[in-house]
């Protein structure tokens, strides 16, 4: 379960330009809610994200999860029980990296880095397993650099290797944004099922509004910094892709 209370961030504080991105933002999230997050360009939606992951830290407020606050712990920290994609498939991988070097590193997240890090045939038939299911022949190729495959391509190895050890919480920047229509569907296609298998706690940040209808359970829109929305259960399911637009 995730909880935020009061959770506050400004910048530029004291200044000519300081801006309120977050103000006093409250939200839970049960264990395995699927969260969609709108908003307009600065309404404050990154922000929270980066708040969640420990890149930044909060002028206030407190961040539970799993009935622990984390509100402290650096994001090196997090990142054992955190993950993220972005909207960028490079900053997922590894470029130099071949594929299922990409794909050791991430299941190393949870644990202790020691001398068993290396690369046996049961680990790599278990990412034979997990890329067959993409169906993108990528079994073949699993010695290539991570560079020489399709941006696409990178986004749902950068699921799957996010999800490799399921993380307590999952967050996703705009994950399709940067892909074409075709490889845009796959990666929201396997996000769902991903969420729907493993039953993780995620939160999406999302600029297209049919994922509002397609994907998760709750809606959060914020706006100057602020929740105005938050939807879920049989409002959620009743809710109209003019509707949406009209928030907008």
């Amino acid at each position: 379960m995730l909880q935020i209370t009061r959770l506050t961030k400004s910048f530029n504080t004291g200044t000519a330009l300081e801006v309120n991105a977050v103000k006093a933002v409250d939200f839970t999230l049960e264990s395995g809610s699927f969260a969609l997050l709108l908003g307009s360009n600065g309404s404050g939606k990154s922000t929270v994200l980066n708040l969640l992951a420990g890149t930044i830290s909060p002028d206030d407020g407190e961040i539970f999860l799993n009935g622990q606050s984390i509100r402290k712990l650096p994001e090196y920290k997090r990142s054992a029980f955190i993950s993220r994609i972005f909207q960028d498939p490079a900053m997922g991988t590894s470029p130099d990296l071949s594929l299922i070097e990409n794909f050791r590193i991430a299941s190393l997240r949870k644990k202790r880095k020691g001398l068993e890090t290396g690369i046996n045939t049961a680990f790599k038939k278990k990412v034979e397993e997990k890329l067959s299911g993409l169906e993108m022949q990528l079994e073949s190729r699993m010695h290539q650099p991570m560079r020489s495959f399709s941006g696409g391509q990178r986004q749902a190895m950068a699921l799957l290797m996010a999800t490799f050890e399921p993380p307590d919480l999952l967050l996703l920047d705009e994950p399709a944004a940067a892909l074409d229509p075709k490889a845009a569907a796959v990666v929201k296609n396997l996000i769902a099922k991903i969420i729907a298998d493993q039953k993780i706690t995620t939160l999406m940040v999302t600029h297209d509004l049919k994922h509002c209808l397609e994907l998760g359970d709750r809606i959060i829109q914020m706006q100057g910094g602020e929740i105005i929305k938050n939807i879920s259960g049989a409002t959620k399911k009743q809710l109209s892709l003019p509707e949406i637009y009209s928030w907008f």
